[in-house]
């Protein structure tokens, strides 16, 4: 009998976590066809998710907790739980309820098919305007930075095959962008529409800052492109800025009275040194992580974990 492993990164989620687990054993028994394990990250929650998570491991065995030593973020704690996966199929989903468990099998059922990922795809989104606008954004950005098909969406609500996970946690340095990784293994990729369900309670933990540390993660861990980009940029400004001096040069000589622009200067001054200071922030931001890298950041440090055997821990 094949096994599925649900890989859940948990924060602020105390009030919601119980019921999407419940879910998952509810719609996994009544299938009958696979057995199960539930592995669920604490991203070192405020509040008392952590207890509630070591509530319910009591109750069930097959419910494992992964305890972080402080906050990493969702790839993070995602790395975290699949290194210690021992299924076929891998199930990720959110701790908000938002991806109803109840539908899981849209998803495995169509990976069957011949697919390594199937992921989820809402048909509405019950998301904030600002999270839409995030979402739009990382698509893009994983279509032309990491080679994203793009008429497919990968979303938080995904399933995949063990092979894929295999390499994936080949990976051990800081900064994972778990949809890049699994781009560099596969793009054999099917979408399933499924509905999206109104967030349970809370809010979101994706704020500006989160969402801007995960734009850059997809910017520079897993594509030179921004470079490059940077590279044609200061080709087409260094072009514009030639053109531009032998037009003031022939237009002085043919109008001698013609007074030099200082504003227009200044203008074109300002424009070349913020293009200039961002390219070198964005060299920066390269050569910063390629630093840490070196000196072996860890991915996550695990404070605790509850129903995990030493074999899997190692």
């Amino acid at each position: 009998m094949r096994k599925l492993s649900f890989v859940i990164p948990c924060y602020r989620s105390a009030d919601s976590i119980s019921q999407v687990v419940h879910e998952i054993i509810k719609t996994v028994e009544s299938d009958a066809r696979f057995e199960y394990e539930i592995i669920c990250i604490n991203d070192c929650s405020p509040d008392n998710t952590y207890q509630v998570l070591k509530q319910l491991s009591q109750e069930n065995l097959k419910i494992k907790v992964i305890d972080l030593s402080r906050n990493f973020g969702q790839h993070s704690a995602l790395m975290a739980g699949f290194n210690h996966v021992t299924g076929d199929i891998i199930v990720c989903l959110d701790d908000d309820g938002q991806n109803p468990p109840s539908e899981m099998f849209k998803l495995i059922d169509k990976l069957d098919e011949g697919y390594d990922l199937v992921s989820a795809k809402y048909s509405k989104k019950k998301h904030s305007l600002f999270r839409k606008i995030g979402t739009k954004i990382s698509f893009a950005m994983s279509s032309y930075l990491v080679g994203k098909p793009k008429d497919i969406d990968l979303n938080s609500y995904y399933v995949f095959k063990r092979y894929v996970l295999d390499e994936v946690i080949k990976y051990d340095n800081p900064y994972p962008f778990v949809h890049g990784l699994i781009l560099r293994v596969t793009r054999n990729m099917a979408n399933v529409e499924i509905d999206h369900k109104e967030r349970q309670s809370g809010s979101s933990g994706y704020n500006l800052k989160k969402l801007f540390g995960l734009w850059m993660n997809g910017f520079t861990a897993f594509s030179e492109k921004p470079l490059r980009i940077a590279s044609i940029i200061g080709c087409i400004c260094a072009g514009l800025g030639f053109l531009y001096g032998l037009i003031i040069i022939i237009r002085k000589l043919l109008n001698p009275e013609i007074l030099v622009g200082y504003s227009s200067m200044m203008a074109v001054i300002l424009f070349l040194c913020g293009m200039i200071m961002l390219f070198l922030g964005l060299l920066g931001e390269y050569i910063g992580r390629i630093y840490i890298s070196i000196n072996n950041a860890p991915q996550y440090a695990i404070r605790e974990t509850i129903n995990i055997s030493e074999k899997e821990d190692k």
